[in-house]
């Protein structure tokens, strides 16, 4: 009404009022009364802002690449920074008059840029593509040390690089050599496999024929303890053979010395015997034959003396002549022999 407004600024805001010249209130988050049209206003953001740019650089292998990110910044000194660029607005509506804002983000960019290019152009194409991280971190402490950030009253919080990116065949000649490596290490994780399983393949055959051999050597220590314990048992068999036929070597020694001694035994009796009959014969050794027969034919039978009688006819058959026999001595001899006998 009549020209005088209400102005009240957020804490993200710097107020400079300006009245006739004269600076009449400033701060951030401030309010205020002012008239119009003897007042100017200008509102610097302090809160954190962000710059996102995109730029083509050089590798030192002269290779193109194009760099992507953003910067994050704020505001340290709104009066410096309202003194180099505009930011005057329109009361009621906070309508900036210019662009002139715009300038202050792409100054910074043309900082980093500058920091950018002298980090890249060191590096080579595969190198740079790969260390946006190392190249963010070299442009922010580049940007600490610049005095033209605190010539333009400006911080800057952050520095990151979203993507370094060759061109696009430069991108297919890179992917194709990534993918040959990736090829040839495929290839070389195959190979390697197959080498692993052909060496755990001889290790098992390996570790069978060792147990083969040692099975071959249990059942060959089995069969030499069955051999000897069949030749310790055949040698034990041998020794009771040895000691039964040395049993019976010395029972037949025995039995041989007991028949010597039954023999030695028996012709001691034989020569005992035959000294007594000896003995007994020797006092009828000295007598007459003549002698004997008569007392012989004493106490013999008839038929031994007419035995006798022609035993000594027989002897004397020289100096006989003739003798007859008549059949019925014989008959009566033979008749009383058979009658004796029965």
């Amino acid at each position: 009404m009549f020209g005088i407004h209400y102005v009240k600024t957020s804490p993200t805001q710097f107020a400079l009022h300006y009245h006739n010249g004269r600076l009449r209130h400033s701060g951030a988050g401030v309010a205020f009364l002012c008239y119009a049209p003897a007042s100017v206003i200008a509102l610097v953001p302090i809160g954190s802002q962000r710059a996102p740019f995109i730029f083509n650089e050089i590798t030192v292998d002269y290779q193109p690449v194009t760099v992507q990110g953003e910067l994050i910044y704020r505001v340290i000194d709104p009066p410096k920074v309202a003194s180099l660029f505009d930011f005057t607005v329109v009361i009621p509506s906070h309508r900036y008059l210019s662009d002139d804002r715009e300038q202050l983000p792409q100054r910074l960019i043309y900082l980093t840029q500058a920091l950018a290019r002298a980090t890249m152009q060191s590096r080579p194409l595969r190198q740079a593509i790969q260390a946006s991280d190392d190249i963010a971190a070299a442009v922010q402490a580049g940007l600490s040390g610049q005095k033209e950030l605190a010539a333009l009253g400006v911080e800057v919080l952050s520095v990151s690089i979203h993507a370094i990116k060759p061109t696009p065949e430069m991108a297919r000649a890179l992917e194709a050599e990534a993918r040959e490596e990736l090829l040839r290490n495929a290839d070389e994780a195959v190979y390697v496999r197959r080498n692993a399983a052909v060496e755990q393949e001889r290790r098992i055959k390996e570790n069978e024929l060792n147990t083969e051999i040692a099975v071959e050597g249990k059942k060959r220590q089995i069969r030499e303890t069955k051999l000897a314990a069949d030749l310790a048992a055949e040698e034990k068999e041998q020794q009771i053979r040895e000691s039964k036929l040395q049993g019976q070597v010395k029972l037949e020694e025995e039995r041989r010395r007991l028949v010597a001694a039954r023999a030695d035994n028996a012709r001691a009796e034989a020569d005992a015997q035959g000294y007594a009959v000896e003995a007994a014969l020797k006092p009828l050794r000295e007598l007459d034959g003549d002698l004997l027969q008569a007392l012989a034919v004493q106490s013999a039978d008839p038929r031994r003396m007419v035995s006798l009688a022609l035993k000594e006819i027989a002897q004397n058959a020289g100096k006989i002549g003739q003798l007859n026999i008549s059949p019925d001595l014989l008959e009566s001899l033979l008749s009383k022999g058979n009658t004796d006998d029965d």
